[in-house]
C-alpha cells in the first residue's frame, strides 16, 4: 500500500508546482463584457483629532508595522460600498485626489472575470488533483493548498494592490483608470508589492484604507517607490521576520518542540505574523511564490507577469462598459433587520480571512455555522442584538468592516 510523502516545507519547489499549472494557458479566453451600471455608496473617513489618520489605522500601525512612521502613510479619505454583478456586496476606499470610486468597483469586476476565466481554463481545483509530491509540497509551503484557490488568491491580490496604489495616484503622472494600471505594471510596481511588501502588511492595510509608501516619478515618466518606501518595507518586513523566528526558537528550544507541534500551539501567534516565515531558515528573505520566472520544458513561465498582464488588459476592457453611480440618498434604517446570526463581511477575501474570523468569533463563544467566501457571508450563533454590535465592534477592530445582508444596495443592473 502507498503513501503520501510527507509535506516538506519549499518555496521553491512551491513556485515551481506553480509556474507548471500556469504553463499551458492559466486564463480562457474573456468574454466580451456587457455594460453594466453600478451603485455605490459614499462615506467620508472620520480622522482623529489632529491626525489624518483613523483611530483603526494608527491602532494597527502602532502594534504592526514598526518601525512606520504615521506621516509615513496615506489614508483614503472615503469609503464605499457597493453589490457587485455577481450580487456580492463589497466594500473599498478611494481619495479624492485620485481616481474617485470608479477604479475599486472596475478592479473588482476584473476579478470576476478573471475568476470566471481560470474556472474555464480547466486549471485543477484540489491540490488532490495532482501528482502526491506536488500535493506534499504546497499543502507544506502555501497558506493556500487547492491550485484553482491559490492563482484565485492571486487574482484578487492584484486588485487590491491596483486600488491602494491608487490612494496615491497623485504621486504619478497617469491619470485615469486604465492609465494607472498601465502605467503603475509598466513601472513594475505590482512585481514590487510582491517582492517588497508582506501579506499580512497588504492585505490588512488594503481592509483599512490605507498605504504605508510613496512614489516618485522618474525622468522616462514611469514610477518607483521612494528610497524611504524601499527601507521602510524592509524593515517591516524583517521585524515581521524576526517576531516568527522568536515563536519558534522559543518552542522548539526552551520547550523542546518540533516543528510540526510548534506551529500548531502558536497557530494563533503565526497565522498572524505569519507562518510560512517562521519557517525560513536564517537569513531568507522571501518573496511571492509567483514573482520569480521558472523553467517548464526549457521555457521560462513567469505567473505573477501572465496575472498582472491579464489584469490590466481586462481593466482596460471593463473600464469603459461598467458605468458607476453614486447613490445620494439618506439609506433607510430597517430595523426589521433579519436573522442576527447572518451578516456580510465584504473584505473578507481568503482563507487566511476566513480563519481570522472564526478565531475571533469562537474566541467570544459564538459557534460559526457557516461562512461563505465567495459569497463572503458568514452565519454565526449570535443570540442577540447586543452580541451582535460586539461581534461587528470586535470584527472592525481587525480591519474587517462587517455590514447587514439586507442594507446593502441593489446589484448593478444591465444597461446596454
Amino acid at each position: 500500500m502507498g503513501t503520501s510523502p510527507a509535506p516538506h516545507y519549499d518555496r521553491r519547489g512551491a513556485s515551481e508546482v506553480l509556474a507548471r499549472l500556469a504553463a499551458p494557458g492559466l486564463f480562457a479566453a474573456t468574454e466580451t463584457a456587457a455594460p453594466a451600471r453600478i451603485t455605490v455608496r459614499v462615506k467620508a473617513l472620520q480622522p482623529e483629532a489632529d491626525s489624518h489618520l483613523t483611530q483603526s489605522q494608527r491602532m494597527y500601525l502602532e502594534r504592526f508595522m514598526r518601525p512606520c512612521r504615521p506621516e509615513q502613510v496615506t489614508s483614503a479619505t472615503h469609503r464605499i460600498t457597493w453589490t457587485d454583478s455577481a450580487g456580492v456586496p463589497n466594500t473599498g476606499y478611494f481619495h479624492t485626489a485620485g481616481t474617485g470610486p470608479a477604479l475599486a468597483v472596475v478592479a473588482r469586476e476584473t476579478v470576476l472575470a478573471l475568476w470566471r476565466s481560470l474556472a474555464d481554463a480547466g486549471l485543477p481545483e484540489r491540490a488532490t488533483d495532482l501528482p502526491v509530491r506536488d500535493q506534499a509540497v504546497l499543502t507544506a509551503t502555501t497558506t493556500d493548498h487547492d491550485p484553482h484557490e491559490i492563482f484565485r488568491v492571486g487574482v484578487e491580490a492584484t486588485g487590491r494592490a491596483l486600488v491602494q496604489h491608487g490612494l496615491i495616484a497623485a504621486d504619478t503622472p497617469y491619470r485615469g483608470i486604465v492609465e494607472l494600471a498601465t502605467g503603475l505594471r509598466d513601472s513594475g510596481i505590482f512585481a514590487a508589492v510582491a517582492t517588497r511588501w508582506f501579506w499580512e502588511l497588504q492585505a490588512s492595510t488594503f481592509r483599512r484604507g490605507m498605504i504605508p509608501v510613496r512614489l516618485a516619478t522618474q525622468p522616462d515618466g514611469s514610477v518607483r517607490y521612494t528610497a524611504e518606501s524601499i527601507a521602510t518595507l524592509r524593515a517591516m518586513k524583517d521585524a515581521t521576520i524576526a517576531d516568527a523566528g522568536a515563536v519558534m526558537r522559543r518552542a522548539t528550544t526552551e520547550e523542546g518542540l518540533d516543528t510540526e507541534a510548534a506551529v500548531a500551539k502558536y497557530h494563533d501567534d503565526l497565522d498572524l505574523i505569519s507562518r510560512q516565515y517562521a519557517l525560513l531558515a536564517p537569513g531568507t528573505r522571501p518573496t511571492c511564490l509567483a514573482a520569480a520566472p521558472r523553467a517548464v520544458d526549457g521555457t521560462a513561465v513567469h505567473v505573477l507577469a501572465t496575472v498582472v498582464d491579464r489584469f490590466v488588459e481586462t481593466v482596460a476592457v471593463l473600464a469603459d462598459t461598467v458605468e458607476v453611480v453614486e447613490d445620494t440618498t439618506v439609506a433607510a434604517v430597517d430595523d426589521a433587520r433579519g436573522d442576527d446570526g447572518v451578516f456580510s463581511v465584504p473584505d473578507m477575501s481568503c482563507r487566511h480571512c476566513v480563519r481570522t474570523i472564526t478565531a475571533l468569533l469562537e474566541s467570544m463563544d459564538i459557534p460559526v455555522v457557516e461562512i461563505d467566501l465567495e459569497a463572503k457571508r458568514v452565519v454565526a450563533g449570535i443570540r442577540s442584538p447586543r452580541n451582535r454590535f460586539r461581534v461587528f465592534e470586535a470584527l472592525r477592530d481587525g480591519g474587517y468592516n462587517p455590514i447587514d445582508n439586507v442594507s446593502a444596495p441593489a446589484p448593478g443592473a444591465s444597461v446596454g
